[in-house]
């Protein structure tokens, strides 16, 4: 994977649970709330971390990115931020790796299940210990453990996007599968839209 690239792999960690905001899920996304957003940033090189109280910063880092990679991020994470946005969720660029698992094998997956069986790594937690966490202050461990599943969706993303497939064991038949994805090529389309030049204006009248 090229280090250059303008392209954020990201990952979102909340303060409330489903039970604590009494909502649906559909309907209690964004009364989550933020408690800490960690991303891998292609184009520096380097992990980053931010807390509620650093959302405008990482507002105007995702406003110049050409992409957004995640694991179930279109879905969760994007709708969690969204109070937090300038705009719309729907306006980002992004690449759910989760997307294509759904699509080949009809059902969801985990991010350890996949993590595990493509790079032979699993997750360091889950979300209840998450909260756990938030709720106790304890931020730096909780930014390591959010950091982890970055590290984890970004290994799965560059071994996708080299061998172009991934794969999952299924916790019916404790399987493992092999999933094809085309995320090298996603990738490209995503950056060659960015990097086209914008016209406000037809170049022609025929």
């Amino acid at each position: 994977m090229d280090e250059r690239k303008n392209i954020l792999v990201l990952d979102v960690e909340t303060q409330k649970s489903f039970k604590e905001i009494g909502k649906p899920k559909a309907m209690g996304l964004s009364k989550l709330k933020v408690s800490v957003v960690c991303v891998y940033d292609y184009l520096t090189g380097e992990y980053a971390s931010y807390e509620e109280k650093d959302m405008m910063r990482f507002d105007r880092r995702l406003q110049t990115a050409d992409l957004l990679v995640g694991f179930n991020i279109r879905r969760f994470d994007m709708q969690v931020l969204q109070p937090y946005l300038f705009k719309m969720v729907d306006q980002f660029p992004v690449l759910d790796l989760l997307d294509d698992i759904e699509k080949a094998r009809g059902h969801r997956a985990s991010l350890d299940s996949v993590a595990r069986a493509t790079v032979k790594e699993g997750k360091s937690g889950d979300g209840a210990e998450a909260l756990v966490l938030f709720k106790e202050g304890r931020m730096e461990e909780l930014k390591k453990y959010c950091m982890d599943d970055v590290r984890l969706t970004k290994n799965v993303y560059e071994y996708g996007c080299q061998e172009g497939k991934i794969y999952f064991t299924s916790t019916w038949d404790f399987k493992t599968y092999e999933i094809p994805v085309n995320w090298k090529q996603v990738t490209g389309e995503f950056l060659q839209k960015k990097s086209a030049p914008k016209t406000d204006f037809p170049t022609s009248l025929f």
